[in-house]
């Protein structure tokens, strides 16, 4: 008790600090049916609080999790896991890159909205003192949010894959983290549609639980904040979704967004590395940690180092630095409320001109009548006589770079084609409308290093929208819901995947009854579909195989023979399990939260595609892909639908009503509808309340 009395002094203390402009008389929360929150408030900065009060709420867990691994506590409460991403926080250097950045990258407006929102965090965790996991977490201050920004934006930048593949000394090799699964967004003009209409679509494939799973939240402020759309924990402002006027999502990119340097070290002069014509001395940094191990906080201490490019990482191949332009910027918070707030085509444009989200696709669609597609990053002035997707010289000035990035006008973006609609799927953006409108790739800059390749969910999307001519809502539903990979079958990891169908089957008599199945697929994903579940044994079968090869010796084409024994894992396994190789692929993967367990469609690479993970009684469960769906529709007045559904609910609190209560709508292709009419919400509301 007494240390909860001053663990309240202290954040009473602090808090004041930040609570100035913020009245709690002055929001007001609603809660739908669902319980997705929708905000009141009168100024930006109340809203801002609100939502932080109402995402710990609903996952202060996730919440902190986020913090924690920014401020390098996570290995302390978590384990071995959490001390990954406390090593990655420290070497992207976010507590320094804030301390040094943040007076300058933020307005005084945008100032007030991190002190509020911080102060609603730190409020929560005050009021509720027995879910705080970690004492020395709290109070946070607005350079910790900021920090939690920079460490994820580096992640979702995958500047981990190379970090991790320095620390394995394993640069060159094809590993699983290296396969993150991505998105989907579309949007479609008026033209395009039977309702002349603005149609866009944001349907993000993330983790479906932990700090990275959406929350859905409504804002509403009379300072003319209005959004609905989903954030991440710890998110300051909705990430993606629309407004009365406007919408977007975004899409994960694999752009050259990091590079790699091999130092040339003294031969006699330890930690002494040649640049140009000197010999400088790599700077000492320590990381000390503790990680939890069978209940105990260990102490761990690693040895880094930093040159004039970056982190340095020693491994038995030698130094390594590594350079990127996610942890030279910090304002992508506010870019993203200058997003959310914008009324129109050119507003938006501001907003994005700020530069200051290192990566991720951008596909928009307004009430004017306007689609875009951006191939969006920080790209530096790089070299032109090196190749920047390889391991680089670290001994000269002509591989250094300065945080000056390339503007928008010199990147690749798609603005009102006559095709009447732009996409991405995780693939090239040089293939992101009709074939007619698709820009070239030989006009822009090479060492940009943008992504070339295509991937099965474009493939199939571009198949679809051959067929059509004028769209209709229900077409629409339609594309978004489709479930079928294209033949011949290839995804982005597995480029000659399709020989799995060509096995002959006199040449595997062991295997003949599921190479002929596996012939007679239509390829479709469907829950009841009784081959999809030996296509998604040996997909998995397959993954397992590639983690860890070079990449240099698969080039993206498997062996025949591994085909032939991703069809033997896929036997064994059905007989095994369900005594039968005829099931149907709900049997095999289920959709679980709590006590719910409900069959689902999907396989990676298909345009709703589930990433899975083993389960019991050789079942498979659903970890990572469909997640947050958002439909919008424009009209020349504006918004006119918003639909919308969540993996799981609106809560990730067991005991709550609403842990659960959208899976059945998830799994069955259903939308609820959202509204931004106050007198509407409030009729609906099931709750109404005050933060504290």
């Amino acid at each position: 008790m007494k240390f909860i009395l001053f663990l309240l002094a202290i954040f009473c203390t602090f808090n004041a600090m930040f609570t100035q402009n913020v009245n709690t008389e002055n929001i007001l929360i609603l809660r739908d049916e669902f319980g997705v929150p929708y905000i009141y408030s009168k100024t930006d900065a109340e809203a801002a609080y609100a939502l932080a009060w109402v995402q710990c709420e609903d996952n202060f867990y996730d919440v902190q999790e986020s913090l924690l691994g920014s401020e390098q506590m996570l290995g302390s409460v978590t384990g071995k896991e959490g001390a990954i991403l406390d090593a990655l926080s420290f070497i992207v250097h976010a507590e320094k890159t804030v301390s040094e950045l943040y007076d300058t990258s933020f307005s005084s407006d945008f100032k007030k909205i991190i002190e509020a929102y911080t102060a609603g965090v730190n409020q929560y965790a005050a009021i509720h003192p027995k879910e705080i996991r970690h004492r020395k977490l709290f109070p946070i201050t607005t350079h910790d949010i900021i920090e939690t920004y920079l460490l994820n934006l580096s992640l979702i930048s995958m500047v981990q894959n190379d970090i991790i593949r320095m620390f394995e000394n394993k640069l060159g090799i094809y590993t699983r983290y290296s396969l993150p699964a991505g998105s989907n967004g579309f949007a479609i003009a008026p033209h395009k549609t039977v309702e002349d209409k603005t149609y866009m679509i944001a349907n993000s494939h993330q983790p479906l639980e932990g700090f990275a799973a959406w929350y859905e939240v409504q804002i509403n402020s009379d300072e003319g904040w209005q959004f609905h759309g989903a954030t991440f924990a710890a998110g300051i402002v909705p990430f993606i979704g629309t407004n009365s006027h406007l919408g977007w999502t975004h899409t994960v990119n694999y752009d050259d967004l990091d590079d790699v340097y091999a130092l040339e070290m003294h031969p006699e002069k330890k930690n002494f590395y040649k640049y140009d014509d000197e010999w400088l001395e790599l700077e000492e940094r320590k990381l000390k940690i503790k990680v939890k191990v069978a209940g105990i906080g260990l102490p761990i201490s690693r040895t880094f180092y930093e040159c004039k490019y970056g982190t340095v990482i020693k491994n038995k191949s030698g130094y390594y630095a590594i350079r990127f332009p996610a942890n030279q910027v910090i304002g992508a918070a506010e870019q993203q409320y200058k997003m959310n707030k914008a009324k129109n085509i050119e507003e938006y444009k501001a907003a994005i001109d700020m530069q200051q989200l290192p990566s991720l696709n951008f596909v928009y669609g307004d009430k004017d009548g306007n689609i875009l597609f951006l191939a969006n990053g920080l790209f530096p002035e790089r070299n032109q006589n090196y190749d920047w997707r390889q391991v680089l010289p670290g001994n000269t000035s002509e591989t250094f770079w300065e945080p000056l990035f390339k503007p928008i006008s010199e990147l690749n973006m798609v603005e009102n084609p006559s095709s009447g609609y732009v996409f991405n799927m995780n693939n090239s953006g040089f293939d992101c409308t009709g074939p007619e409108n698709n820009p070239n790739p030989k006009d822009f800059d090479p060492t940009i290093g943008y992504q070339m390749g295509v991937t099965a969910r474009s493939i199939r999307f571009q198949e679809l929208m051959k067929d059509e001519e004028l769209i209709s809502y229900e077409d629409l539903k339609r594309l978004k819901y489709d479930s079928k990979m294209s033949f011949p079958l290839h995804t982005r990891s597995i480029m000659n995947l399709d020989e799995i169908r060509q096995l002959n089957a006199q040449e595997y008599p062991e295997i003949a009854d599921v190479i002929e199945k596996i012939k007679r697929w239509n390829g479709s994903t469907a829950a009841e579909n009784r081959e999809a579940a030996i296509i998604s044994l040996g997909v998995q079968y397959l993954l397992d195989y590639m983690d860890g090869h070079k990449i240099s010796e698969l080039n993206k084409a498997l062996p025949k023979e591994e085909f032939a024994n991703a069809l033997k894992f896929a036997k064994k396994h059905l007989l095994k399990h369900y005594g039968r190789i005829d099931i149907e692929l709900g049997d095999l993967q289920k959709h679980v939260r709590g006590d719910v367990e409900l069959p689902i469609w999907g396989i990676p690479e298909v345009i709703t595609q589930m990433y899975t993970e083993p389960y019991k009684k050789g079942m498979y469960r659903t970890v990572l892909g469909e997640s947050f769906i958002l439909f919008a529709t424009y009209d020349k007045d504006g918004l006119e639908r918003i639909e919308t559904v969540n993996c799981f609910g609106s809560s990730a609190n067991e005991d709550s009503p609403h842990y659960t209560d959208q899976m059945e709508m998830f799994v069955n292709k259903e939308l609820k509808q959202v509204y931004f009419d106050k007198e509407k919400n409030l009729r609906r509301a099931l709750q109404t309340y005050h933060p504290k």
